[in-house]
């Protein structure tokens, strides 16, 4: 059995982390968890689903709550990972600024409480996992791209489709931005960033060197606005349900490890 503090230490120990990420808490502690429901997105009629099942505990991904209000603090990410590609800092500066405005800004439209104050109702511990959860899945398909050492990027494409989460997707990984018969080059997985970049973002890789650029997901009108910039380079959509289950899968793996039943909601689910 496990109490909730100690499975948000496990999802840190997939990435051998020691401090807790914004977007991350234990929103409704909990002890003697022996079954959790693990998802992705959580909603009230989750809970009650849960409890129904017997369930001890429900582990979601996507910040809720507090870590929804925090979620713009992780998006310094995207300047760490800019700054160690080469990018100027003023440059990367400047559009993650604007990425962290707009979603704070966001803020102010949430009823962020709803779910966790159901809960709470129900007697039903919550926690929420998403950085760790998306580092391990960056790490995943930043190794799987280095073993293979693609050439082009539609073998960049096939390489990814290997691993099972994205072979089991219905959604398939797309070259939303460039020509699948391009050289790879220089490449970068932008992921557990909190969000994507976008289009600056994606920009400033392609302005300085990086020929290939890898999202979970863009918005159309990000899309849009690269399409109209016709600058050189690469764009690879992988999805975001399958992205997301690579980092999921391991956590429900490594809680069933320790004993733990995990029942796995709203993931593409693999086996080990």
């Amino acid at each position: 059995m496990l109490d909730t503090n100690e499975i948000l230490e496990i999802s840190l120990d997939m990435v051998q982390w020691n401090s807790v990420p914004a977007d991350t808490a234990v929103h409704v502690h909990g002890k003697n968890i022996k079954k959790i429901m693990l998802m992705i997105d959580v909603t009230t009629a989750d809970l009650m689903l849960a409890k129904n099942l017997g369930c001890d505990a429900v582990v979601t991904h996507h910040p809720i709550g507090v870590t929804a209000i925090n979620f713009y603090k992780v998006i310094d990410r995207h300047l760490d990972y800019m700054k160690d590609n080469g990018i100027p800092e003023n440059i990367a500066k400047k559009s993650v600024l604007d990425l962290k405005k707009r979603i704070e800004l966001r803020n102010h439209t949430q009823i962020y409480s709803s779910v966790i104050d159901s809960a709470k109702i129900l007697n039903m511990p919550l926690v929420n996992i998403h950085q760790p959860c998306d580092e391990y899945a960056r790490r995943v398909i930043s190794q799987k791209i280095q073993d293979e050492n693609p050439n082009l990027v539609s073998d960049l494409v096939t390489t990814l489709e290997d691993i099972p989460e994205f072979k089991n997707a219905a959604t398939k990984i797309q070259v939303s931005y460039g020509q699948p018969n391009s050289n790879v080059d220089k490449w970068v997985a932008v992921i557990a960033a909190g969000t994507n970049g976008g289009f600056q973002i994606a920009k400033n890789y392609f302005d300085n060197g990086i020929s290939t650029v890898l999202y979970f997901h863009i918005d159309y009108i990000d899309l849009v606005k690269l399409i109209e910039s016709n600058i050189q380079g690469n764009l690879i959509i992988l999805g975001h349900l399958a992205g997301d289950s690579i980092g999921l899968n391991a956590l429900a793996n490594n809680l069933e490890n320790e004993g733990i039943q995990v029942v796995r909601k709203d993931i593409i689910k693999v086996r080990k």
